[in-house]
């Protein structure tokens, strides 16, 4: 990266960087003086143009200095992160992967938001966005895209340093959002209804715009008796992916065959006699039978979300984990593997649910670009916390009950 030369009396390394857009009333710009401060450099603001407009972009051109060059690398690496970039840019450096299955020392680190490199003197969009991840490029320098980690193969071109990158920021609605109304990320004492609402609303804006609606779910949705409003929005065309683990499918199979959900009576609340063998051996018969859709073109699953998801051509992954039953024969047990079905699962999603899943939660928000509207509903406040605190920032939080959510949602939407 190159430097200015420091004024005459003045000590330190400077850079000039230029940050553009909407950039007063996002903060965007107290925050990255901000940022200057807190990593131990001073600043001086040389341009700064408002918009006169709430339509109208503004720009500011900010002198950056710090004690030594490591010191401004580091803040100006910083504020790319946040949407700054160098007034005078260079092309993004490329090495190749010397490892495979790592990347080289000093790679770029992704975000969620939107993302360039300058490759031959122009900006090129990266595809695949997706936060925590490397950059890659094609060969003629005409294509970028994010790489996980595990994906990278030997000799791959990736980005190194962030010379030629900067972030876009995604910046806040300039008209009204059906979400306008909630001023915080997590939502515990708002109207339910309208809530509700703004969520019904952006669900059909999404399949207006032939963009598909992502359901991530917890078993909470069967052992709170909701897997009949689940299905019933499968069934009626509003979910288009499901992610889940092993659990959510296999309640919602042990429902279907014996109406329990690990052994309680979905009807008398009350658990049955030897009821807590019934996953098992709902796990077992669809083991026999070669898995969950060989079971619905047998006839022996005739019920509920998995049942549903099958004739709807839902596309469905189901990720495993350590402490599975079975599992289930349609459950991925190899994390990357996993990984790499809901990356791919993900593509063309433009709003995602998540009913009462941490973790399963918490993997989809790392996979999902900032343009993804994410509304997070769970009874303990501290799930959309933990999205928002691991970088999923567009999340909304809705603090509530699973299943008079999910009625009133399927209500809603299928007006039955």
């Amino acid at each position: 990266m190159d430097h200015t030369e420091p004024n005459p009396g003045d000590a330190g390394p400077i850079e000039e960087i230029e940050v553009r857009g909407h950039i007063v009333d996002s903060l965007l710009l107290p925050k990255i003086l901000d940022r200057i401060l807190q990593m131990g450099g001073t600043f001086e603001i040389r341009e700064c143009s408002i918009g006169t407009r709430r339509v109208d972009p503004s720009r500011a051109v900010i002198a950056v200095r710090a004690s030594t060059t490591d010191r401004l690398d580091a803040i100006v690496g910083d504020l790319i992160e946040h949407g700054a970039w160098p007034l005078h840019p260079e092309d993004a450096r490329v090495e190749s992967a010397d490892v495979a299955g790592a990347f080289p020392e000093g790679f770029y680190s992704t975000t969620n938001q939107p993302t360039q490199v300058r490759l031959g003197g122009r900006w090129i969009d990266v595809a695949d966005q997706e936060m925590d991840c490397g950059i890659t490029v094609d060969e003629g320098g005409a294509a970028a895209r994010c790489v996980a980690m595990a994906d990278v193969a030997l000799g791959m071109p990736i980005v190194v340093g962030y010379d030629g990158v900067r972030v876009l920021p995604m910046e806040r609605p300039r008209e009204s959002s059906p979400f306008a109304f909630m001023s915080s990320s997590v939502s515990s004492e708002k109207p339910k209804a309208v809530s509700l609402r703004s969520v019904a609303e952006s669900i059909r804006e999404t399949r207006r715009l032939g963009k598909k609606v992502l359901l991530v779910g917890g078993p909470a949705i069967v052992h709170t008796g909701s897997g009949g409003h689940v299905a019933r929005l499968i069934r009626d065309g509003w979910i288009q992916t499901l992610f889940a683990g092993n659990a959510l499918a296999t309640h919602d199979i042990e429902q279907a065959f014996f109406n329990t959900s690990l052994g309680v009576d979905l009807e008398q609340g009350e658990a049955i006699e030897h009821g807590h063998e019934n996953h098992l051996r709902a796990i077992n018969t669809i083991r026999r039978l070669g898995g969950i859709r060989r079971a619905v073109e047998a006839g022996r699953l005739t019920s509920g979300i998995m049942f549903e998801c099958v004739g709807a051509g839902v596309d469905v992954v189901l990720a495993g984990s350590i402490r599975d039953d079975g599992p289930l024969p349609d459950v991925i047990t190899d994390t990357l593997d996993a990984q790499r079905a809901m990356r791919a699962a993900s593509k063309g999603v433009g709003f995602a649910l998540l009913i009462a899943s941490a973790l399963h939660g918490i993997a989809t928000g790392n996979l999902l670009p900032a343009s993804v509207q994410v509304v997070c509903v769970d009874i303990n406040p501290a799930t959309v916390t933990k999205l928002a605190d691991r970088g999923t920032f567009q999340t909304i939080g809705m603090v509530t009950d699973v299943e008079p959510f999910l009625r009133s949602l399927a209500l809603e939407l299928t007006g039955a």
